[in-house]
Formats: C-alpha cells, structure tokens, sequence
C-alpha cells in the first residue's frame, strides 16, 4: 500500500477498510505449509499475517506508529468475522485467531465494501444554504490550495474577496440595521462551515457534516463560558462530572502531589482509582465526540500528517467547538489527565504488560471517538485521534481568537447594510497558514525511520532509567523490547558485558566445599 493518505470525504471510514483489505491480499506472502502430515499451498500463518500488517499499518499514514500488535491481532481477528480471510478449511464468521501457527488463506470473494448511497435528504439541506457566490470563490481557494504541502492562505486574497463582497452590496447599505437573536446564531453557523470547508480542502460539506448538526448555542457557550485555563464551566451541575469522578481524575493528574481523595494509599491503590474513572467514561452511552460527528472527526485523521500538522490542529480546534458544552469539558478534563499521567515520571505502572501512554490510548480511545454501527477499523482510528488529541490538547481545546473577531465583523457588516442576510458572501479574515518546505519522498522516508526510532530508542532508555521498576519487571520488559526491535536493543547494548553492568551482575562464586572429614568404613573382612 502506498504511504498516503486517504483524503477527505464521506464514507471515509469503508475507504480505509477497503484500501487495506485491497493492500494486505496483494502484498500477503503466500507459500507452502505442512500441518498435521500434509501439505496446503498459497496460505500463511496467522504470525506471519500478523507480523506483515503490523508492518503495514505502522508504514502507513493514515494509522502510524502508534499501532500495537495486539490492534493489529484484532484487526485480523475482523478480517475472519467478515471473511476477508478464513481457516485453511474454508471456515470463517467466528474471530478465533491469535498469534500462532494455524493456517489461513484467502477466499475467492471480494473483501471490498460498497459505499452507501448517498441520503437524498442530507444533500437537500447541505452547504447549499450559504451563499452561493461565497462557495464558489471558497472552492476556487481549495483548487489553489497545495493539498500536498498543507494549506496555505494569503492575506491579500481575503481582503479582495473582502472588498469584492462590500462593493457589490454597498449601493443597498442601510446604516444601523437592528439584527435579531437568530440572525447572530446564523452568522456563527455559516462562518464556523465556511472555515471547516476551506481546511478540509473538500468542495463540499455534503456528507462529512450536516449544517443542521452545527447548533450555534453550542458554539457561542463553548466560546465565551470558560475559566482561566479555558475549560468550560457549566451552569447546570447535573450534567458535569461527578464529584468522585472529578476528585480520582484530579488525584492521578497531579500525583502523587496531590490527594484530594482523603483516603490512606496502599498496594495498587493508584490502579483502583484509574479502574474507578475507566468505568465511568467507559459507561457513558455515547462517546465524547459524539456519534453524529463520527465522520467529520474521521476525515480529520488525513490531516494527521507531519506536513499538514498545523491544519489537522485547526480543524480539531473548530470541530470540538460544535460538541455539547458537557462532553466538550469531560473531553478537556480527561485529556488534560492522560496527558499529565502519561508524562509523569512518578506514576506508578498501572498495567503489567503495557506502559502508560499506551495504557491511556488503549482505555480511553473508543470513549472519544466511535461510530453508532461498529465500524471494523474504529479502534485503529480511535487510536490515532487520541494520541494527537494526547500531544496537541492545549491548542486544539482553547478557544480560538480569530473566530470571535471574523463573527463580530460579520455582524458589522450586517448591521451596518453591508450585506442583505447573515449567510450572504462575506468571508472573514481567515488564519494564516505558511507553505511547507517541500521534500523528496526519500528524505521523507527518511525522516519518518528516524524519528519512529529515536522514539522507540527514548522509549527503551526509559525503561532502563526508570528506578520504581523492580528489577524481575525490568528484566522482564526488556527481553520483551529485544524480540520486538533488535537492533535498536543491540545497539544499546552491543556487548553482553554492558547488558551485564545495567543489572549489577557479578560473577557468582561458589561457596568453598566444606571439608568433611573421611567415613571410617569398616572392613568387611574378619
């Protein structure tokens, strides 16, 4: 499969699924296997399916490093249940598969899944309410717009279709217009789908989100009700955290500072208190991003690239705006503690075989991001988003100035007869975006390996410095880090005498053998 992204637009979740079911029967070795006295040809072993996948999903942008291997069983694990694969006796349907020797194969049928229909009601109230002048320069914008080396837009362009706009309406402009309630909702509607088209680069909203989704209360409260850290504060208590919640998330975020559970600690006190909020989010009926912005959040993830950081970055910071201001404060709250409990050194390890940024990723991930009809590559999807979300919350979830100043102006115009309705063609300033350095594939390629493992390599020497580890745990996990990246671990350790010196081992001595005095045996003989 080729290292890209799939771009964005609907149905972008069966896209993926079809790229890389296409990919792994392509590419999949086959060869001959002997099981139980005979012979199958054109099959493979479920270790070899995974290790092949493994590498693919890793490689590949949509999915990144950030990919365990046990996703990677899981995912194969769908691939029997919808019969892109099956035993080597034809059967299929069930998800019995692990990482061993038994033999699988692929049928003759068609993995591939169609694309739904589109709903003839969501194109009927689609973008084409906003002005229709606006969305054709808009789209104009996106065509010049290198999607390759991220998004770029120029100040001079929006001061001209600024001026363009003010002059076509300044014959009709009628001083000190009164604007009701509804006409200032509408301007924060339009202005917000105006701006998330032009990032997503798509020349239509059609499908990724439904303007009637965009509650502009929503908006306007998120914006404007936060505290001094910009998390929102919520009026109606009964739809916040609950106490308990609030004070186990606050224990972990600033331990072991901070205990606000008054309660003494002990033995995996820190792992009941994590399992404690685990269930909470785990038990909320739908996940935080909700499921109608399922698809918008999943086109997001093309974006998640190391040249179109910046623009994934933005276009996270408007779509956690549309969220009900109750799910958009548990999402600040819950990603504010993974991030702290990830980067803090003093946290006790809460899981035997998994560290605590993985643990994080891997509890919470479905919590944030989920589709209503379980989608088979939503945890791999999930996964990713989280982990941005992880090393990006601050600026994803603060509130962005430039919107508040491209509404106000908006408004202006309105009231000032500049423009007839809230959704005629004006088009606020939009944030200023930088080209790209550009860069040949191979260096590309390059950079991706390195960084991959100057983080793996961080990884390891965590693992060596970390002094709350025991030493049968830490032996442990790196004999684990050795089978799965050998020449990172052997470049670490080239000798078995530096390995040696990590665990203070010493040769061990023999006790000298106690000199026991000679048995006086008899003589049998008389």
């Amino acid at each position: 499969m080729e290292n890209r992204g799939v771009p964005p637009g609907p149905y972008r979740a069966t896209k993926l699924w079809n790229e890389v079911t296409t990919s792994f029967r392509a590419g999949m070795p086959l060869r001959k296997h002997r099981q139980h006295f005979k012979k199958y040809g054109n099959c493979f072993t479920a270790g070899e399916a995974v290790d092949w996948l493994y590498d693919l999903l890793r490689n590949n942008n949509n999915f990144g490093p950030e990919v365990t291997r046990q996703q990677t069983i899981q995912l194969l694990r769908k691939f029997l249940k919808n019969h892109v694969i099956e035993d080597i006796k034809g059967r299929w349907g069930s998800e019995n598969l692990d990482d061993n020797n038994h033999l699988f194969r692929f049928p003759t049928t068609s993995p591939l899944k169609t694309l739904p229909r589109r709903h003839p009601e969501l194109r009927k109230n689609s973008i084409e309410n906003l002005s229709k002048d606006n969305i054709f320069k808009l789209r104009n914008l996106s065509r010049r717009t290198p999607k390759k080396h991220g998004l770029h837009f120029s100040q001079e362009n929006t001061e001209k279709i600024k001026c363009e706009s003010i002059n076509e309406d300044q014959e009709n402009s009628v001083d000190n217009r009164e604007i009701s309630q509804g006409d200032v909702e509408e301007v924060w509607r339009y202005i917000i789908l105006i701006y998330l088209q032009t990032i997503l680069g798509v020349p239509s909203l059609e499908e990724v989100i439904n303007p009637s989704q965009v509650i502009p209360q929503h908006i306007m409260y998120n914006m404007s009700n936060t505290s001094k850290h910009g998390v929102v504060i919520l009026q109606d208590k009964s739809d916040d955290l609950p106490h308990w919640v609030l004070s186990a998330m606050r224990c972990l975020a600033n331990w072991p500072k901070s205990n606000d559970m008054n309660n003494p600690t002990y033995v995996g006190f820190e792992r009941d208190v994590f399992r404690t909020i685990a269930d909470y989010f785990l038990d909320l009926p739908e996940p935080l991003l909700t499921f109608e912005f399922y698809e918008l959040f999943v086109n997001i993830l093309g974006l998640l690239q190391p040249h179109l950081e910046r623009v994934a970055i933005s276009a996270l910071q408007l779509c956690c705006l549309l969220l009900p201001p109750p799910n958009r404060r548990k999402l600040q709250l819950l990603m504010r503690m993974i991030s702290r409990m990830s980067q803090n050194v003093d946290m006790p390890q809460l899981h035997d075989a998994m560290g605590t940024r993985s643990l994080m990723i891997h509890t919470f991930s479905r919590c944030v991001l989920c589709c209503a009809e379980e989608v088979d590559l939503d945890e791999l999807l999930a996964a990713r988003l989280i982990s941005f979300l992880m090393d990006h919350h601050q600026e994803i979830l603060q509130v962005p100035s430039y919107l508040q100043i491209a509404v106000e102006k908006h408004l202006d115009y309105l009231r000032k007869g500049h423009i007839k309705n809230p959704t005629d063609g004006l088009l606020a300033p939009l944030p200023t975006y930088s080209y790209c350095k550009q860069i040949s594939t191979q260096e590309f390629d390059e950079q991706k390996v390195s960084t991959s493992q100057a983080a793996i390599a961080e990884l390891l020497e965590n693992i060596i410095k970390n002094k709350g580890l025991p030493l049968k745990e830490k032996r442990k996990k790196l004999k684990q880090f050795q089978k799965e990246y050998p020449l990172i671990y052997q470049k670490r350790f080239p000798t078995t005498e530096i390995e040696a010196e990590l665990f203070c081992d010493k040769p061990t001595i023999k006790q000298p053998m106690l000199i026991l005095r000679k048995p006086n045996f008899r003589s049998l003989r008389y």
